[in-house]
């Protein structure tokens, strides 16, 4: 085993014995030998014109499934890493091979002890110069975070080939020994096809629930027994919504779920009351107080415990061992109606905070304000919009992003989405002119939200570069969804990046110094030298 693919290796290289996000070793080298095995099958299907539905929506099952804190249920890997050598051996029946065949596209296995010995044969460190190593890194773990992204827009019917292309392009070239420079550019490419995937995700969440407004969202309680909805996936919230209509059972968001309640549709269900608790990391505590049952619809599930075991449930590509699992029938529907009885013989949860929190300013909502801003911004009340988007963590680090928030001059504002808003979204950081000073785009995907406003906002100060506007950026990262959203941003243009609390483990010193000397990329500081320099910058 070993892993290095989140924040929480930094510092050790790689976790080796237990993942910190209690991933066993087992788990870990089954993960890779499913990438190995989309490796294969990419080998295939780069050289075919056309790749059956169902394989492209299989390849982004799999790199999904691999994604930190996604899915930790060995049995379900072994059934992909099956599925995808069947898949593998139909495309090589119509496919044009290489001459040289890459084992990831002829390797088998007779049994499943033949299976787990293969995965303890390849991995990470099989790829000896580090460089190389940490640039397929790069590139593959920026495609997992595109890969989820397409998972959730084909969920609502949104699909674009461009995007499969791409993917089997990109895991096929990490079995290659490729130039440095023709990495480099795959990585970037990366990037580019990361902004194309958050654009369809953004359309394919818009068109089928609406632009987000403005909201006020309850994090208290009610009375009625609850079903607590965490992970990303609208389909799944907007079903279950769906489902315990007139049941006497409320519907609470947790974590990246919480935009939800800035989306028009949503707002029409009066059993959908509030978001319950904060970031993924302490769900531990949040889930056991909770009560009712709780379904986690993508990654972000940490290690269950027997306090809320038998009430948690899993759905899509996320998995636990032990855990029950909700699977669509084929027309792609599921049936949640086990959780809604349970739900009903269970107490209503126990309030853990009261109040309010103010969300919905995705670009659109923005634009809406765009005069508003944009006054503000000439008349000198807002100085600098400060990008504070990405993943929340449980390292003690993290609360540099809480400091920096109570730190900031009053005459700045916080742009973010993802999780890492709950390090200072319920802080009474107050407003400038009616504009709230931490404006809440929507869940991590919704980053591309941030690049939208940035782009217009240089449109409208007839702007040449991005980097002229009063936007400087201090973002959080986690797991690979964020690598992405980083390659978004460096492939718009976007330069002068504080990535925290640690710069990835994955980075070789060698790449790391071509990031920060063609996109100044740079660690965080301290609190009060990093806002200094943001709030001059």
């Amino acid at each position: 085993m070993f892993c290095n693919q989140c924040q929480e290796a930094a510092g050790k290289g790689g976790c080796k014995t237990v993942s910190r996000c209690g991933k066993v070793h087992s788990t870990s080298d089954l993960q890779d030998l499913l990438v190995y095995t989309v490796s294969g099958i990419a080998i295939y299907a780069e050289t075919l014109n056309e790749v059956k539905p169902e394989v492209n929506h299989y390849t982004m099952n799999a790199l999904f499934a691999t994604i930190t804190n996604a899915n930790f249920d060995d049995a379900k890997i072994t059934a992909m890493i099956k599925e995808g050598l069947d898949i593998r051996a139909e495309l090589q029946q119509g496919a044009t091979a290489p001459v040289n065949l890459h084992d990831a596209a002829t390797w088998t296995a007779n049994s499943e002890a033949d299976l787990m010995d293969k995965a303890t044969q390849i991995g990470f460190l099989k790829t000896e110069n580090e460089d190389v190593r940490s640039l397929r890194a790069l590139l593959v773990y920026g495609i997992k975070g595109v890969a989820a992204y397409a998972k959730h827009a084909k969920q609502l019917g949104y699909e674009d080939e461009t995007i499969y292309h791409f993917i089997y392009k990109a895991m096929a070239s990490i079995t290659k020994e490729l130039e440095v420079d023709e990495m480099i550019s795959l990585v970037m490419k990366t990037g580019e096809i990361a902004v194309t995937t958050m654009a369809l995700l953004d359309k394919a969440n818009t068109e089928s629930f609406g632009n987000p407004e403005i909201s006020e969202v309850n994090i208290g309680v009610q009375s009625n027994p609850g079903i607590l909805i965490s992970g990303h996936d609208l389909k799944d919230l907007e079903a279950l919504l769906k489902q315990t209509e007139g049941t006497g059972v409320d519907v609470y968001t947790h974590s990246e779920m919480l935009p939800a309640h800035y989306y028009p549709t949503f707002k029409k269900y009066k059993h959908f009351v509030g978001n319950y608790g904060n970031a993924w990391w302490q769900q531990d505590k949040e889930f056991a107080a909770f009560n009712g049952p709780i379904l986690m619809t993508t990654n972000c599930i940490v290690p269950v415990t027997d306090e809320y075991k038998e009430r948690i449930f899993t759905t899509g590509v996320t998995g636990y061992t032990g855990i029950q699992h909700i699977s669509a029938n084929e027309s792609g529907e599921k049936d949640f109606s086990e959780i809604i009885q349970l739900a009903k013989t269970c107490e209503a949860p126990t309030e853990i905070e009261t109040g309010t929190i103010v969300g919905g300013f995705a670009h659109a909502q923005v634009m809406a304000l765009a005069d508003k801003v944009v006054d503000a911004v000439k008349t000198g009340a807002i100085k600098k919009f400060v990008v504070m988007a990405g993943c929340d963590g449980r390292q003690r680090s993290r609360n540099y992003y809480t400091d920096v928030a109570k730190e900031l001059p009053q005459d700045t504002v916080i742009l973010t989405a993802g999780c890492a808003k709950y390090r200072y979204n319920k802080l009474d950081l107050g407003d400038i002119g009616g504009i709230p000073r931490v404006l809440d785009a929507g869940q991590c995907n919704d980053s591309y939200s941030l690049a939208v406003i940035a782009l217009k906002l240089k449109e409208v100060f007839e702007l040449e570069d991005i980097n002229d506007l009063p936007i400087a950026y201090d973002i959080a990262w986690y797991e690979q969804k964020a690598v992405t959203v980083l390659l978004a941003l460096l492939h718009l243009g976007v330069k002068g990046i504080r990535l925290g609390p640690t710069l990835p483990a994955f980075l070789s010193p060698n790449v790391a110094k071509i990031l920060i000397e063609n996109f100044d990329i740079k660690g965080i500081g301290t609190v009060e030298e990093d806002v200094k320099a943001m709030v001059a910058a």
